[in-house]
């Protein structure tokens, strides 16, 4: 991922350069060329993202596409604050490295699980959930809108909750393939040790607003934005209610920059008449550049 935005556009070529310098490693090799058991690894995967990501977004901004707000899924709410400018890309891809090893850390690899709950409202999967515990963690992790909630936590758990929603009448429960059980109280040790290193990064009042996961409220301020990235390890991603926020500000057309579309499909069904495009790509930019900003 990343490679062809690499090869075509200087300004994207000297971000991953700036990447490798900041970690003092070559992380631009490893996203280009893995191998992919290393790039998979989180401690990787979210510093990888994030470069992409914001390979992606300067290269807009060169061409005059600013963003009026900014907003990211999960780790991608680290994008959205470089992007406004709350700290550094350098500072941003130190410290993901580190609360992907963090997350890691929290629970033992096989321990925890993820489930994504297809085709059932988010109160039915709360019920499921809580139905389900038996005194494990297990709880809507990313509340993704369009029917999609995924849950998280104790991995048995979270095997009796996608049992008990398939019976309330979920469409499809599907376990994915992650290593940590994100965004559940599971993560409460990584929040305590990434807490105080987020705090005390150089940080600036963002220049456009940061819609923030954790309660899809306009972070305007540089502490706000702070404590919403403190609170966002253990909280769930509340993302359907991060675009519901963006539509009623009078947002019409979302971009998802960096790898992948799964936002942008999210985003349409969020709100029917919005424009979405994704950008990840050189092939994608003439879609970006001819959508309708207003």
């Amino acid at each position: 991922m990343g490679k062809a935005l690499a090869d075509a556009f200087p300004i994207c070529r000297d971000t991953f350069a700036e990447a490798d310098e900041a970690l003092g490693e070559s992380l631009s090799r490893l996203i280009f060329e893995g191998p992919e058991d290393r790039l998979m690894l989180t401690e990787n995967t979210q510093p990888a993202i994030l470069a992409v990501s914001t390979a992606a977004c300067r290269l807009l901004e060169s061409r005059g596409l600013s963003p009026a707000y900014v907003a990211g899924h999960s780790l991608g709410e680290y994008s959205a604050n470089v992007a406004a400018g709350t700290f550094s890309f350098g500072d941003a891809l130190r410290i993901v490295r580190r609360r992907g090893r963090y997350m890691q850390e929290a629970v033992p690899v096989g321990e925890g699980a993820m489930m994504a709950i297809l085709g059932l409202d988010a109160e039915k999967v709360a019920q499921a959930c809580a139905e389900s515990a038996g005194g494990e963690v297990v709880g809507p992790a990313n509340l993704n809108g369009a029917g999609q909630v995924v849950i998280a936590g104790a991995r048995d758990a979270v095997k009796r909750a996608g049992e008990r929603a398939r019976a309330m009448g979920a469409r499809r429960v599907v376990p994915l393939p992650v290593s940590a059980p994100f965004h559940c109280a599971l993560m409460k040790p990584a929040e305590e040790r990434l807490a105080p290193e987020l705090r005390a990064l150089a940080i600036r009042k963002p220049r456009v607003p940061v819609v923030a996961n954790v309660d899809a409220e306009l972070k305007r301020d540089a502490g706000a934005a702070i404590e919403a990235l403190v609170q966002q390890v253990s909280a769930p991603v509340r993302w359907e209610a991060v675009v519901g926020r963006l539509a009623s500000e009078g947002v019409t057309t979302y971009v998802e920059v960096g790898p992948g579309a799964v936002l942008s499909g999210l985003v349409r069904r969020i709100v029917r008449e919005a424009t979405a495009v994704s950008f990840e790509s050189p092939g994608d930019l003439a879609a970006v550049e001819s959508a309708t900003y207003v």
